[in-house]
């Protein structure tokens, strides 16, 4: 049961959400032994709807990371040499299993992360959508051929498996995210290592299992995907093998800092999907019921804990206080409390440093001129769960605090008199992963998505900067990473190229004209 904006949060019992994990742990196919065995190496998996444990689960130590990186490699061996229309059937089957199971892993995703159910039920379908997106692909791995300037000689590309891909998810996303690399990677003819989110270790299982069971039935090798979960410290062994030539990571910024280098040093391969600071301009033509729906989803949606999730609008000075009231207005009928209670919008923050870190964004935007025109508070709950009043906060043009990403809903509101200086303010951040404008003014459209225009991976046109569908490659600039994921051309990170030159003559001309006599 949810409330509105007063009064106290009503919540299922802790015990009522152990029992749903373990269902839906099983009907996925989980070995439900391993969370009643006592064991020396554990992750503790916890629930942000009560604050409270759930079950320990076995994680890897650097030995045991080892040893994965080793099954999979084995797999990826076998696994290079299968048609790619094969490799199509195994995501296909897994598709379906998905779909099979779609409310067994939504019921995970909302228990570990908080995401209410619909969201929970959106994530899983874009798994499944991803999957539809593989089997595709799975026959258009091509190549292509160009003309030679030599007589009797063809020039060609061809795309082959690229190895183990190591794949480390954030919380936030905790299925979806090693489904769009899995996905890709498997049909490319790779294997996995999955390294999951500490806070999402039973999805990652129950998702895990699905796989493993869709592998056995297609008559795939084994350790096609291998998931440890384990310490940071453990995974660096993962980081810095040669025989993981790929890393795609999601989290902090901080995290890309860390590990890309290290990638980098061994010569591999990195996506990163990092930090997002993303922004809406709203612009005097803007059709504002539209822009109120589009900004309020991609600001609350989630608790505001999207790598996509709006944190600024900057709307122009002759708008923005109609504009802002409107939103405060939606804001105050937001219902915020238990993610499966139907009604709910606002589910919980992850955890208490997720609120610790809004509490000081808050402070610091106060100090820096900001004043909180509405949220901001947290609502009555357990001792240990955090329910927050999603938060907007007018800012002056020049502060600091609007260039750090808080995963949390907060939303500064900032003004401007002219579209380049909106765009200005727009790309004065560091992070560069998802934008939009709202306008009906088709010339303010096409300078916002032109090269002078916003400098993100990800730019909307009367949407919001939440809400990405797979077909398009998803990824951001700048600090963000600029790696690329999902859709589009994006297949082509999980493969090596090799340019090919064939002499079908019997002569040996030289390129250039180049004699060597």
């Amino acid at each position: 049961m949810s409330t509105a904006v007063t009064g106290t949060i009503v919540l299922p019992t802790t015990e009522d959400l152990r029992t749903l994990s373990r269902t839906s742990l099983q009907r996925c196919g989980v070995d439900l032994m391993v969370l009643d065995t006592p064991m020396k190496n554990a992750v503790t998996a916890r629930t942000p709807v009560t604050g409270e444990d759930l079950f320990d689960y076995p994680a890897a130590d650097s030995v045991g990371v080892e040893a994965a990186i080793e099954a999979a490699h084995e797999a990826f061996l076998q696994w290079r040499t299968v048609p790619g229309p094969v490799r199509g059937a195994l995501i296909k089957r897994l598709g379906e299993l998905l779909t099979e199971h779609k409310e067994d892993v939504a019921n995970l995703i909302s228990i570990e992360v908080g995401k209410i159910a619909s969201e929970a039920l959106g994530e899983v379908q874009e798994m499944i959508d991803i999957c539809d997106f593989a089997v595709g692909l799975s026959r258009q791995l091509d190549g292509r051929t160009m003309p030679s300037e030599r007589p009797g000689h063809r020039l060609m590309e061809t795309w082959h498996p690229l190895g183990v891909v190591g794949v480390v998810s954030a919380f936030n996303f905790p299925a979806a995210v090693w489904s769009w690399n899995l996905a890709l990677a498997i049909v490319c003819g790779d294997a996995v290592i999955w390294k999951p989110a500490q806070l999402a270790t039973l999805t990652a299982a129950a998702c895990s299992a699905l796989f493993d069971r869709a592998a056995a039935e297609s008559g795939a090798p084994a350790n096609l995907n291998v998931t440890v979960s384990a310490s940071a410290a453990d995974t660096q062994a993962l980081i810095d093998s040669p025989k993981v030539p790929l890393i795609s990571a999601t989290g902090s910024e901080r995290m890309g800092e860390q590990i890309a280098p290290r990638v980098a040093a061994r010569f591999g391969r990195a996506i990163l999907e990092l930090g997002g600071n993303n922004a809406a301009v709203v612009t005097p033509s803007a059709d504002l019921d539209l822009a109120t729906r589009g900004i309020v989803f991609s600001a609350a949606g989630t608790a505001g804990q999207r790598c996509t999730s709006m944190r600024r609008i900057i709307v122009h000075q002759d708008i923005v206080d109609e504009l802002v009231d409107r939103i405060s207005q939606v804001y105050s009928r937001l219902l915020i409390g238990d993610p499966f209670a139907e009604g709910t919008l606002v589910g919980p923050l992850i955890d208490g440093k997720s609120y610790a870190n809004m509490i000081a964004a808050l402070e610091k935007a106060v100090e820096q001129g900001g004043e909180i025109l509405v949220g901001g508070k947290r609502r009555p709950s357990s001792n240990d769960s955090y329910y927050v009043e999603p938060a907007i906060v007018r800012m002056p043009t020049q502060s600091e605090i609007v260039k750090d990403e808080t995963f949390a809903p907060i939303l500064y509101v900032l003004t401007y008199n002219t579209l380049e200086e909106a765009i200005a303010l727009h790309n004065d951040v560091p992070q560069g992963l998802s934008s939009s404008i709202f306008t009906t003014d088709q010339r303010e459209a096409e300078q916002f998505i032109a090269a002078d225009g916003s400098d993100c991976g990800i730019v909307n046109v009367n949407i919001g900067t939440s809400g990405a569908e797979v077909g398009g490659a998803f990824g951001g600039e700048k600090t963000t990473g600029g790696g690329r994921e999902s859709g589009s051309d994006a297949w082509r990170s999980y493969m090596r190229r090799a340019t090919n030159t064939i002499n079908y003559s019997r002569e040996l001309p030289l390129a250039q004209g180049v004699s060597f006599a």
